[in-house]
């Protein structure tokens, strides 16, 4: 459910399993744990993450949700992998984005979406917390009170609105989705990863830039 290629440095975990929106279980998440792992131990230049069908991800899965998913480790453990790279990450948003599987797209360098993509990560309704690094990644995005639209008043978000408040970079019709998430990769396929790493370093996260000023600009 999980596909993993790899060419020229830059590695592709495809989530798939769209006859269930890409929705998550505790198996794929392992399994994307250890292609990100895979993929930093190899040197590679760039990481994409992506989906299958009309749907990047659900969340997690409903009957392992209820079996305690929801609360797992896994979810950041992902995002704390893929936050800790140190080539450049891309998540390649197929189509909405739901619940938990925000951590991981958060935690990316760059977001591109299909224009019909749409956002919402319903806790406050489910009755559960976000992963602990996620309020965090989404404010420093997006800035707090609209990090708290989606988190506490449940504000489903379409790209258009996305894209203007900066929770995605760039909207990209879903026929070239990979081929701008792979020319993005280019760059950074043809340098080593020596030098991707030193001016990924060069540059501070939103998170950083928000604990030295006390606010978000």
């Amino acid at each position: 459910m999980i596909r993993v290629a790899e060419e020229r440095g830059i590695w592709t975990l495809t989530l798939d399993r769209p006859d269930k929106a890409n929705s998550l279980t505790a198996a794929m998440l392992e399994g994307l744990i250890d292609a990100v792992a895979r993929a930093e131990a190899a040197g590679a230049r760039a990481v994409i993450v992506t989906g299958t069908g009309r749907v990047f991800s659900a969340g997690a899965d409903l009957d392992e949700a209820r079996a305690g998913l929801a609360t797992s480790p896994l979810w950041e453990a992902l995002s704390g992998r893929i936050a800790a790279l140190p080539c450049l990450s891309i998540a390649a948003l197929n189509g909405t984005l739901a619940g938990g599987a925000f951590g991981m797209a958060l935690a990316c360098d760059l977001r591109l979406a299909v224009p019909e993509a749409r956002f919402f990560y319903p806790v406050m309704k489910l009755g559960f917390l976000p992963q602990p690094s996620d309020p965090a990644r989404m404010a420093a995005l997006i800035g707090p009170a609209r990090a708290k639209m989606i988190l506490m008043a449940g504000a489903r978000v379409e790209a258009p609105e996305a894209l203007g408040w900066g929770l995605v970079d760039r909207l990209c019709p879903a026929d070239a989705l990979m081929a701008e998430a792979l020319a993005l990769a280019a760059d950074a396929a043809g340098a080593s990863g020596a030098h991707v790493a030193a001016i990924k370093r060069l540059i501070p996260t939103g998170q950083a830039m928000q604990g030295a000023s006390g606010r978000v600009d």
